[in-house]
């Protein structure tokens, strides 16, 4: 399976050059069954990364552009009346995928975000006391422009929660950056990408993943980072239990794609700005999250060994 890996990161390098350590943590979010949240600026292929990961993964995929004026009901759907029938139908709306990108999801009201609350977590969607299950498997890529940008609407802790990751593009080097404008628009090679890994080998690595081990010494070092988040007054709040499970989660696949089958204290120390910088918040900070000060304060604090 890990044969599938690597093509799969390879084939994504096609259209999305110069940025592999960014695919291998996408990937590890998908493998861990959990959702990503992709922050930068417009223009830096946020899009492109999840079209790629759909196409390579076999996954139905379902782009949805969020604006300040849309509505929960134009993700979930809505009941219609049938006067043939004298009975309202459900038509489902685009959450019904397997792979959602939610474009620009901080560019819509809190309401409408928060519908996506309930599909994220539970995997299913409820509506006027119906509640109907999403496809099997199903991933929410979601992307946000900077919150200090024009007609964004910051997302709130509850839904920054449901995210297994955050992670930033940043910009290409200047090898990928040629390629890029001598190559033409890698989007025009989208429809050139194969699948490479089928929805039985997709299960067949979340199940590898999941048995990746993980030694005491490992979880002793992951809960004195938990404890030290917990005490330390700097922080707001400490690692949830979810938090702290996610991060644990995340290290598997990683451990996983990288060819090892338990993980390491580096694993952790790798994962911990991804899983965790958007669940910590300074504890006089009022309305930014700055996780990445707080991750450097882990990683400096927290001793690998007791």
């Amino acid at each position: 399976m890990r044969q599938q890996v690597e093509a799969a990161i390879s084939a994504v390098g096609q259209v999305f050059y110069g940025k592999e350590l960014q695919v291998r943590l996408a990937l590890s979010c998908i493998f861990s069954q959990g959702h990503l949240l992709i922050e930068d600026l417009p223009g830096m292929g946020k899009t492109t990364l999840a079209h790629a990961l759909a196409k390579v993964l076999g996954l139905d995929y379902q782009r949805l552009q969020f604006t300040s004026d849309m509505l929960p009901a134009d993700i979930l759907g809505v009941n219609i009346f049938d006067p043939g029938n004298n009975s309202f139908k459900f038509h489902p709306g685009p959450v019904f995928t397997q792979l959602l990108l939610a474009d620009e999801v901080n560019r819509t009201t809190p309401k409408t975000q928060s519908a996506l609350l309930e599909a994220m977590e539970e995997r299913r969607v409820t509506l006027d006391a119906t509640t109907y299950e999403l496809p099997a498997p199903f991933f929410v890529i979601a992307t946000q422009n900077p919150v200090t940008q024009y007609g964004t609407f910051p997302l709130p802790e509850s839904q920054l929660d449901r995210f297994l990751m955050r992670i930033e593009l940043g910009y290409p080097d200047a090898k990928a950056e040629r390629e890029l404008l001598t190559g033409g628009d890698p989007r025009r090679r989208m429809d050139q990408l194969e699948q490479v890994i089928n929805l039985q080998q997709l299960q067949q690595i979340t199940d590898a993943c999941a048995a990746v081990k993980a030694s005491d010494s490992v979880i002793d070092y992951l809960q004195r980072i938990v404890r030290y988040s917990r005490q330390t007054a700097e922080f707001s709040y400490g690692i949830s239990p979810r938090g702290a499970l996610a991060l644990l989660n995340a290290c598997r696949s990683w451990a996983y794609i990288h060819g090892r089958d338990y993980v390491v204290p580096e694993d952790l120390q790798m994962l911990m700005g991804p899983v965790l910088g958007h669940r910590l918040r300074v504890a006089d900070d009022v309305g930014s999250i700055a996780g990445k000060g707080l991750i450097q304060r882990l990683l400096s604090q927290v001793d690998v060994v007791a």
